[in-house]
């Protein structure tokens, strides 16, 4: 019985390979349009697309990061400066993309823009600061999507979110975890819905990665902004000594291999290109061996690993 069990195993896993080493044919004729091309995922996905030849449509925020990946790509990419939380520049976007595109319509749409700060106990914060992030992360992730999907849908192409591990178990504490739920939760609505039509809607889950989102410079004045602006009474509950913890805390979680970005543009590029994408793609081995194993753990186990790991309140029970 154990044979007849290990050869189907072996026999799911060669089929699935077959599967997924088919590519879609005629790339170099596809418009891939992506949010957050400045730095980090964006930007080298951005690169890493235009090699391969497919037309390459980069979203950034800053003119100064548009003109550096004009300089580092090929003709074939171009830029336009979008601000995924205004919906006028969203819908100009749009336009943009129109014009561009035609009608041969949009193939991909990569949801890669987002924001991680500020991060800090729950209390220490203000309902802005949530705001902040969920417009990044959530709002403007729906708000773009909504506005190109009619392209999508007439290529019959893909919708790429940029989750993270963090949207299965939550670690964090303030808006990135609760932005990132809520990316896997629209992703997995708009996969069913879409599926009528041809359209294939895929997540990329990254562990832990440096970029310029998770540089330790922007964690460190952020938290210590929130601290000065913390009343006396949390200060004292949660004493001197823990934003310093803390941030040795966050700073235990980053594996060895968090330079190397194309973990994760693979994982895109494999959603946009082959012909039988997966739904859920785990980027890094801390999200295929730590992460995502937590996230099947019963809630008590969760709770136990976080109550030993994070820092504790000076004035905890």
């Amino acid at each position: 019985m154990w044979l007849y069990l290990v050869v189907l195993v072996m026999l799911y896993y060669l089929l699935r390979w077959y599967r997924e080493r088919q590519v879609v044919s005629h790339l170099e004729d596809k418009f891939v349009f992506i949010t957050g091309c400045d730095s980090g995922f964006g930007n080298r996905l951005a690169r890493q697309l235009d090699q391969r030849g497919l037309r390459v449509l980069a979203a950034c925020l800053t003119e100064q990061g548009a003109e550096q990946l004009r300089n580092q790509t090929s003709d074939r990419l171009q830029t336009v400066i979008l601000d995924i939380t205004k919906t006028e520049n969203v819908t100009a976007t749009t336009n943009w993309v129109k014009e561009r595109v035609g009608d041969r319509g949009l193939w991909g749409l990569v949801n890669n823009a987002g924001i991680c700060t500020p991060t800090a106990p729950n209390e220490w914060l203000t309902k802005q600061d949530f705001v902040k992030v969920l417009d990044v992360n959530l709002l403007g992730v729906i708000d773009v999507t909504l506005s190109l999907l009619s392209l999508v849908r007439k290529a019959r192409g893909r919708v790429v979110n940029v989750s993270s591990v963090l949207g299965r178990v939550s670690l964090s504490p303030a808006g990135y975890c609760i932005s990132k739920y809520g990316v896997e939760a629209f992703s997995d609505s708009l996969r069913r819905e879409l599926s009528y039509f041809g359209v294939k809607v895929a997540m990329i889950e990254p562990g832990y990665f440096v970029t310029n989102m998770t540089q330790d410079e922007g964690f460190i004045g952020y938290l210590q902004a929130l601290w000065n602006r913390a009343s006396p009474e949390l200060k004292e509950l949660y004493g001197e000594n823990f934003p310093a913890d803390f941030l040795k805390t966050l700073s235990l979680l980053k594996p060895r291999w968090t330079q190397n970005l194309s973990l994760v543009t693979d994982c895109m590029e494999h959603a946009l290109t082959a012909c039988h994408p997966r739904t859920r793609y785990s980027a890094g081995w801390d999200a295929k061996f730590i992460y995502l194993p937590m996230s099947y753990l019963p809630s008590f186990l969760v709770d136990l690993i976080v109550y030993c790991y994070y820092p504790q309140p000076a004035k905890a029970l």
